[in-house]
């Protein structure tokens, strides 16, 4: 299966979107982070916030990825990017079984399957949710960044 992007100017006026649709491989993660590095030249990010925001949506990918589909299981990653003045907004949604993000970040978790991914996110964005694909099935997890000017 091929990456899949899309872009639409003008959402709401304002903003610019991204569609990807990887398959659930890690070697697929890469372009993720390049579409991320394409956006940048939209609206210049300074490095430290493009870093920042590389390393969560690698983040949130991975768990995908690792979680999502285990057992070699076949499936995607979808990840949205919508680029609006003032916030990049960040959408990862897979077809696995989907995680509790408090459980994963509870008192005695082993933050090394998993939970420290989260933390990483939690930490650079401004905003923060996970849980189940609004239709049902699967995971979704969305973080948005505001953009200084």
């Amino acid at each position: 299966m091929s990456e899949l992007a899309q872009q639409n100017p003008g959402l709401g006026g304002d903003g610019r979107s991204v569609k990807l649709r990887i398959p659930a491989k890690p070697e697929y993660i890469t372009l993720v982070r390049l579409a991320l590095s394409g956006l940048a030249r939209l609206r210049p990010l300074d490095e430290e916030t493009l870093g920042d925001l590389k390393l969560a949506v690698t983040e949130a990918c991975s768990n995908s990825v690792r979680h999502g589909y285990g057992n070699g299981q076949e499936g995607t990653v979808q990840v949205s990017y919508e680029l609006l003045e003032d916030r990049l907004v960040v959408e990862v949604l897979d077809d696995g079984p989907g995680f509790d993000p408090d459980r994963a970040l509870g008192h005695g978790a082993d933050l090394s399957e998993g939970g420290l991914g989260i933390a990483i996110i939690k930490a650079v964005a401004d905003e923060f949710e996970a849980g189940e694909r609004p239709e049902g099935g699967g995971s979704r997890l969305r973080f948005v960044k505001f953009l200084g000017n």
